[in-house]
């Protein structure tokens, strides 16, 4: 396997000081799965335009260590109409960094760069080009018994009791002086922390702000509301969607403190931000301004929501009564692996360490042979666990996001599925041919809540007239038997519209 490395991988990798701290994790995958490290002749010239004499020379030395193409491919002709808009010596090499890809003559590309990306996606080969996170997420989904690494649970943990010495924060003290002064002052304060082999891997501090609070530094200047803010959020990429864990985090704390807002304020200057940046975006914040000439403010509504249908992402715990509801199946053995908030009374949690992408991710995958499969986004998921009469209980609400019929083989089906999905390669493949003349469809969809408990069972769900026996495949369920269902289930509709 050659993997063809961006400029920008490179500088992170070899830098003096650490840029990316994600970085030694993808290479150390990079060592275990034995791929050919590549670089373009056209980095070598990239980096030898450096401004700093010494890092010049250093980047010269270093660039040893990995292969660089001993040809450059002919341009196709998309990549010449490709090449008739690029406005810049940086076009020009990302487009030829992308020609590598096009002419098969490496298997995938890594790189940050935007321009990168979209010349891929314009050719159909974006699912060949990944950012640091998307590949560390791909190959731990792929070969989870390589991860070689124990990714722990979100914890909640005193200030006092983090180590403000590791590496992890060397970012906060750099862009802001007297960052570890401020961290001991918390010492009694509560913060959401991610370990992985006892190092710091994710860290998320929010506190509330009432109405009364002074937004002078902040232009323009914020209306009175009750907020949200998230004070210091990090997340190194391990391929565990971390990320998506906080949002969920920041999104049940915004609904228990019944806030109007959320914001976060953050720099743009390196890649780790700028992605960090992205996720929020993904997830519905939008620029709002700036904070003392220099930081960004980014928030998020968060009170009188009209969900968006069509992307639930961007209006995200909220959903609408005004869609269909669905119940569908899941079995016991898939439940809690893929909804670790649903755990029942029976289950340990030791069992369900969210040591695994699709434990930590909003966006899950579901897959069916259902004979129902015309879901649209914005219809919401009821998901029974399956389990006869008296285990046999309703969990977990989602929100369709996408489906995927008519998929054409199985390389395509394991492709879209494998990332988010409870199953393995080997699972995946028995379930495809289970049934040739039924081939499964995909459904992708955001995890919103779970049930409290004690959780309904099948008897109550039949006596109270929600449905008439266990559901097979997804079963549509009318106004009245939902309403009764978030009554009697006790579903928190705090997200839940009229």
């Amino acid at each position: 396997m050659k993997i063809l490395l961006d400029t920008n991988i490179i500088i992170h990798r070899e830098a003096s000081r650490v840029i990316n701290e994600d970085i030694g994790t993808l290479f150390n995958w990079f060592d275990r799965l034995k791929y050919t490290k590549c670089i373009h002749p056209l980095t070598h010239e990239e980096l030898m335009t450096h401004s700093d004499p010494v890092v010049r020379e250093t980047m010269r030395i270093k660039i040893g260590n990995y292969n660089t193409l001993k040809t450059i491919a002919p341009d196709t002709d998309e990549i010449r109409e490709i090449r008739e808009d690029d406005n810049s010596r940086n076009d020009e090499i990302d487009t030829s960094i992308v020609n590598e890809l096009a002419n098969d003559r490496v298997n995938i590309i890594i790189s940050e760069d935007k321009g990168v990306h979209r010349k891929a996606k314009r050719l159909g080969l974006d699912q060949r080009v990944f950012k640091i996170d998307q590949f560390l997420e791909t190959v731990v989904a792929q070969y989870p018994e390589l991860k070689g690494y124990q990714v722990l649970s979100v914890r909640k943990e005193y200030f006092g009791n983090i180590d403000v010495s590791q590496s992890f924060f060397e970012s906060f003290r750099e862009d802001y002086p007297g960052f570890d002064k401020w961290f001991k002052k918390k010492s009694d304060e509560v913060a959401y922390v991610c370990y992985e082999d006892d190092e710091i891997k994710a860290f998320l501090y929010i506190k509330v702000e009432n109405e009364d609070e002074n937004y002078s530094d902040i232009q323009p200047v914020f209306p009175e509301k009750k907020r949200l803010k998230i004070g210091t959020l990090k997340v190194v990429s391990t391929g565990f969607k971390l990320g998506e864990r906080f949002i969920k985090i920041i999104s049940d704390n915004a609904l228990q403190y019944n806030v109007d807002e959320i914001y976060v304020t953050l720099f743009d200057r390196t890649d780790p931000q700028r992605r960090l940046i992205q996720l929020l975006e993904e997830w519905g914040f939008l620029h709002y301004g700036v904070k003392n000439e220099s930081e960004l403010v980014y928030s998020k509504k968060f009170t009188d929501v009209v969900p968006d249908l069509a992307n639930p992402r961007l209006t995200y715990p909220f959903v609408t009564r005004n869609s269909r509801k669905f119940i569908v199946p899941i079995y016991p053995q898939y439940h809690t692996e893929l909804f670790p908030d649903s755990i029942l009374n029976n289950e340990s949690p030791n069992d369900f360490v969210e040591n695994e992408p699709y434990r930590n991710a909003i966006k899950k995958v579901y897959i069916s042979r259902s004979y129902e499969k015309s879901l649209d986004p914005g219809d919401l998921i009821v998901f029974y666990r399956t389990g006869g009469y008296h285990r046999g209980v309703v969990s977990t609400l989602g929100v369709v996001e996408s489906v995927i019929k008519n998929i054409p083989d199985f390389n395509t089906f394991k492709r879209l599925a494998r990332r988010r999905s409870v199953f393995s390669d080997a699972g995946l493949d028995e379930y495809w041919n289970y049934n040739k003349y039924n081939r499964p469809f995909i459904v992708n969809f955001l995890y919103i809540n779970s049930f409290p408990k004690p959780k309904v069972n099948l008897i109550k769900l039949t006596k109270s007239g929600i449905i008439a026996k266990a559901p097979r495949g997804f079963e549509l369920l009318d106004d009245g038997a939902f309403n009764y269902l978030v009554e009697i289930a006790r579903i928190d509709e705090s997200c839940v519209s009229n």
